[in-house]
């Protein structure tokens, strides 16, 4: 079965992170009591390691019931694919996180969209997106960006496929 880039990524990431914590100890003995009884050491590390695997686990639950994840049997194990609303989640994630930078020639960027009744879901998917990349509201159609956030609207814009429904303007100055 040929798995995405970021699905293979994700399998990936997992199996290091299990090799890793198999093999390597980061946490050494603390305490002199610890050092000098390994098997009182042992089973407080396992017991601290079943504690994290219960989070981890919590966290893929919480994943996989909201739609993010899907677990599935690959190569006799266990992998973890990221659906398409997960990937849709990261982005959001990723642009909300990344630095919005200013243009530098102090143009301010208008989106006028227009978008019919029957796609009304993915006028809602535009103005979320929009507000996200740091748009501000003139209008429920018409948003403005003084930030330099034109690939990734084009991105928007061209992966919903509304764009007969959507202008995209450079404008010069804008009263808010």
């Amino acid at each position: 079965m040929k798995l995405p880039i970021t699905d293979q990524f994700l399998l990936s990431v997992l199996n290091l992170i299990q090799k890793v914590d198999s093999a390597y100890d980061p946490f050494s003995p603390r305490t002199m009591k610890e050092a000098l009884s390994p098997e009182l050491f042992k089973l407080r590390r396992e017991l601290g390691r079943k504690k994290d695997w219960k989070n981890f686990s919590q966290l893929i639950y919480h994943l996989k019931r909201k739609g993010y994840i899907r677990i599935k049997n690959l190569e006799h194990k266990q992998g973890v694919i990221l659906t398409r609303k997960g990937a849709e989640k990261a982005l959001r994630v990723q642009w909300k996180m990344k630095e919005k930078q200013k243009r530098k020639d102090g143009k301010w960027q208008m989106v006028i969209f227009d978008i019919p009744e029957n796609k009304k879901v993915l006028r809602e998917i535009l103005r979320g997106a929009l507000q996200v990349l740091g748009y501000q509201r003139l209008q429920d159609s018409v948003w403005v960006s003084p930030y330099d956030v034109a690939k990734e609207t084009e991105v928007v814009i061209r992966n919903h496929g509304i764009d007969p429904y959507v202008k995209v303007f450079l404008i010069e100055e804008v009263e808010i």
